[in-house]
């Protein structure tokens, strides 16, 4: 075998073994990357059991609060407030909502009524949830709409005339 044969066979495996090298390398970042998504998609799935599971649950909570006001019951009390732990833990937050301004990604207007500042949020109906800023369920309520002043001038008109 000659000195030339030699060199080129050495050559040929040399780049041989950089290809091999470069698809190894290849084959471990796609194994990476398939590990990773995996992992993301099984932690989005448990997420989204959870939200499942606690929407189903809201109504149980809604209820209790309502025999709450009424009854004002101690038992009902330390219920409620376990209950109110345990969303908490699993990281669900109340919407808040009464006297701050409308916001329809977390709010739902189920009514208007005539106040002083527009697009406020009056009353609340039913209570809305969040999990991580991802609405489970929208908080009901009713917002502030202003009197118009057309309205108003026909309201004052009216008193006006009442009066005389």
């Amino acid at each position: 075998m000659t000195k030339a044969k030699k060199s080129a066979d050495k050559a040929e495996i040399g780049q041989e073994l950089k290809d091999l090298e470069q698809r190894l390398k290849r084959a471990l970042a796609d194994y990476q990357n398939l590990e990773r998504r995996v992992s993301e998609e099984k932690q989005m799935l448990g997420t989204m059991y959870t939200q499942i599971v606690i929407e189903k649950f809201l109504p149980v909570l809604d209820n209790l609060d309502n025999a709450q006001k009424h009854l004002k019951d101690q038992g009902i009390e330390m219920v409620l407030k376990q209950f109110k732990d345990v969303l908490t833990r699993e990281g669900v937050e109340e919407i808040g909502a009464e006297g701050e301004t409308f916001d329809p990604r977390n709010h739902e207007a189920v009514e208007t009524v005539e106040g002083e500042k527009e697009g406020t949020v009056a009353k609340v109906l039913t209570k809305g949830y969040k999990i991580e800023n991802r609405v489970v369920r929208p908080a009901k309520v009713v917002v502030t709409k202003k009197v118009s002043n057309e309205i108003e001038q026909n309201s004052v008109e009216m008193e006006i005339q009442a009066e005389s």
